[in-house]
């Protein structure tokens, strides 16, 4: 404590050490910045994994009670499931291109508009399929059920356009539901759509079910925690190193305080069992 107390001193009084003083704080005040923002990302990524896990898990309801008008959407929607009764228009079936399994394979994923009672179309994605053996497009696609058909369907937003892109036909480089809605020309619902969770009556084969997945910021939870305090402990390096220097210039100009802490801790290394490698040495030497 007496040569920290010195260290103190030794800063207070010699202005020389006031600068490096304001780049540790500069420092500091920096890394703290940056702990902030990713203990800031780290509670986003929480609060929309609870969502996403809440929502994933919440009864089904009809689609009206989610949805008030063909263009609502909210984001505290993503991933609630509604129940949808109408008739597959397998005609207007489009294929969404450069979309991958949770494994990264390429594929696509199978975009089915269905028309409800009302005469309003609503667009489901009834699953992924692969690319094909020997060409881009897939091998086959499981045929979307005949007649009325009730589907349980996970919502999501509109994805829009893709700026620049194109696709062939019976292709689509996004899920624009605007652009689904020309096509059909019908009223469609343009504020969300829906990943198929199941079908009544079961087709005999369906694409693969695209699952909940969890929320991304860039990074998992687990290591914006491990950022933020990577930043904690650097700001406080900077002072640990501010003081080292401070205490590395007392040593040279032979303060008797920190000089006398040196020696006692000299004598204290000294007193210790050589290491391994020094005995290691020592035999070596001696041979």
């Amino acid at each position: 404590m007496e040569q920290f107390g010195r260290i103190l001193r030794a800063l207070v009084s010699d202005g020389r050490w006031y600068r490096y003083l304001a780049l540790a704080v500069a420092f500091a005040i920096g890394c703290g910045l940056l702990s902030w923002w990713q203990f800031s990302r780290r509670a986003e990524t929480a609060a929309a994994n609870a969502l996403i896990s809440h929502n994933a898990s919440a009864a089904p309801v009809p689609l009206t009670d989610l949805l008030t008008s063909t263009t609502a959407w909210r984001s505290t929607l993503q991933w609630r499931t509604v129940r949808v009764q109408g008739t597959y228009l397998a005609q207007d079936q489009l294929l969404v291109r450069n979309r991958v399994d949770p494994n990264g394979d390429p594929g696509f994923e199978v975009l089915t508009p269905l028309r409800l009672a009302d005469g309003s179309v609503f667009v489901l994605d009834r699953g992924w399929v692969p690319v094909g053996t020997k060409q881009d497009r897939p091998d086959s696609v499981p045929a979307a059920p005949s007649g009325t058909v009730t589907v349980l369907a996970r919502l999501q937003s509109d994805e829009g356009p893709l700026a620049g892109r194109t696709a062939p036909s019976g292709e689509i480089p996004s899920i624009d539901l605007q652009q689904v809605a020309k096509d059909v020309r019908a009223t469609t619902y343009t504020g969300a759509y829906g990943q198929v969770r199941s079908e009544s009556p079961a087709p005999a084969s369906t694409p693969q079910r695209i699952e909940p997945q969890a929320a991304s910021t860039g990074v998992d939870e687990g290591t914006h925690l491990s950022y933020a305090i990577q930043w904690i402990v650097f700001a406080l390096l900077g002072f640990g190193a501010l003081g080292w220097s401070i205490r590395r210039d007392l040593l040279d100009t032979g303060d008797e305080v920190v000089t006398a802490a040196e020696e006692r801790a000299e004598v204290r290394r000294s007193k210790r069992a050589p290491s391994d490698e020094a005995v290691e040495d020592e035999l070596t030497r001696t041979r």
